[in-house]
Parts: C-alpha cells; structure tokens; sequence
C-alpha cells in the first residue's frame, strides 16, 4: 500500500507576510513563486499547510 502524497506549489510571495508564514513555507522546503515539493499525507504537514493556505496551492501526488 503507498502512502499518500501532498504536491504542494506556491502561488503568492512571501514578502509581507509576517516571519511565521515565511518559516512554515522554508520548512515545507518551498523557496520562490512557482516551486513545488512532494511532501507526505501526515497531521503534521497537513498543518503546516493549513497556516500557510493563502499562499500555496495543494493537489493529491500520484507518487
């Protein structure tokens, strides 16, 4: 069974935002407009993209 998988892409800059959202988006491992990480199905990151949700776009990985 694989387990599931979070494509994650920003969508909107970081600038402005206050210094929490800029360290949710480096520790998801996300750097600039358009970058996009694979990151596993789990409460943690699940939650970490919930703070960060304006900024970012999430779709299912078929990894």
């Amino acid at each position: 069974m694989a387990s599931s998988k979070l494509k994650v892409t920003q969508k909107r800059s970081a600038i402005g935002q206050n210094r929490r959202n800029r360290a949710v988006l480096a520790g998801i491992g996300l750097r600039k407009i358009g970058s996009s990480v694979v990151v596993d199905n789990t409460p943690s990151f699940r939650g970490m993209i919930k703070k960060i949700i304006h900024l970012v776009h999430v779709e299912e990985a078929d990894v």
